[in-house]
């Protein structure tokens, strides 16, 4: 896909650039792309074999030019995050690009050991925590980015966020889980997702560090495939409809090697294009609420 903005691209050799979700899917079709650039590349997953498998592949492809570095870590545990993130300050001197691209949807109602529902603490709290932890190191780069898996389906939440029930639990019982709750609860942490990249960018604002998210459209992945047949059996329906994991990461890869991304600072994209979110995305009380929400449930201090 052509960069239809006319924008020069930023040279991604020896850049360091650490992933989440990078073992399938859009994050592994990111991952090749930006490894092809001459870029190192930290991989964030929690199956080890998996992950090494994936960093020997991207070796290979680059001749071995590249630097492949391993993290493991489950995303549902903020213990777990935070270990990981004291893994990575030991053992990367720099990171320029931070990728939160992992993401889950839980069919039925689960809770983290940090009592916290799973939807909401794997796509919303991990990535609000993993970059907190890392953003001092973010802060040392010449030029770094944080860039955040969004999605359209933001926009089925109509009235906003349910500040006083973040755990979700009436989605997932009787009528509304029939009528779609668990895919509801999603929604809302995609929107978080949204609402944490516009009020993260704005208290980085006069920095060397830029937040961005963007939309990847419908993709063909192993997304949603631990939720039982019928989960299964409607994403097989959905493939005929959907792009490539290629396809879904192409405006992730363009706003990690975008010269210049000022003007996309705390914005929503799609197609390599800047676009409006839904209005309760923009809400900036929304988005100072929800950090202060986010703050209170991961127990960290103001940044």
């Amino acid at each position: 896909m052509a960069n239809i903005t006319g924008k020069k691209e930023w040279n991604l050799m020896n850049k360091y650039v650490l992933i989440t979700g990078a073992t399938n899917g859009i994050g592994f079709a990111a991952a090749k792309a930006i490894a092809s650039r001459g870029a190192n590349l930290g991989i964030i997953a929690r199956d080890k074999g998996r992950a090494e498998a994936i960093a020997a592949q991207l070796k290979e492809q680059t001749s071995k030019q590249i630097k492949v570095d391993v993290f493991i870590a489950d995303l549902a545990s903020q213990k777990s995050i935070r270990k990981v993130a004291m893994q990575i300050l030991e053992r990367c001197p720099k990171i320029d690009i931070l990728v939160n691209n992992a993401g889950a949807l839980f069919d039925t109602f689960q809770k983290t050991e940090d009592g916290v529902e799973m939807t909401w603490a794997v796509n919303h709290l991990a990535p609000f925590l993993l970059t907190s932890l890392l953003l001092d190191r973010l802060k040392e780069s010449e030029a770094a980015r944080i860039i955040n898996t969004a999605s359209h389906g933001h926009k089925m939440v109509k009235k906003g966020l349910e500040f006083d029930n973040v755990n979700a639990e009436h989605l997932y019982r009787g009528v509304k889980k029939v009528i779609g709750g668990p895919t509801l609860c999603y929604a809302q942490s995609k929107l978080a997702n949204i609402l944490f990249t516009f009020e993260l960018a704005r208290r980085l604002e006069g920095t060397n560090v830029t937040v961005h998210c963007f939309d990847p459209g419908l993709v063909a992945t192993n997304f949603n495939q631990n939720n039982g047949v019928l989960a299964k059996a409607t994403m097989a329906v959905m493939k005929f409809f959907s792009r490539t994991p290629d396809e879904g990461a192409d405006t992730l890869v363009w706003l990690s090697e975008l010269k210049d991304v000022s003007d996309l600072n705390g914005h929503y994209c799609a197609d390599r294009q800047k676009k409006a979110p839904a209005v309760v995305a923009s809400n900036r009380e929304t988005a100072r609420k929800l950090w202060e929400i986010s703050e209170e449930q991961v127990k960290l201090s103001a940044l």
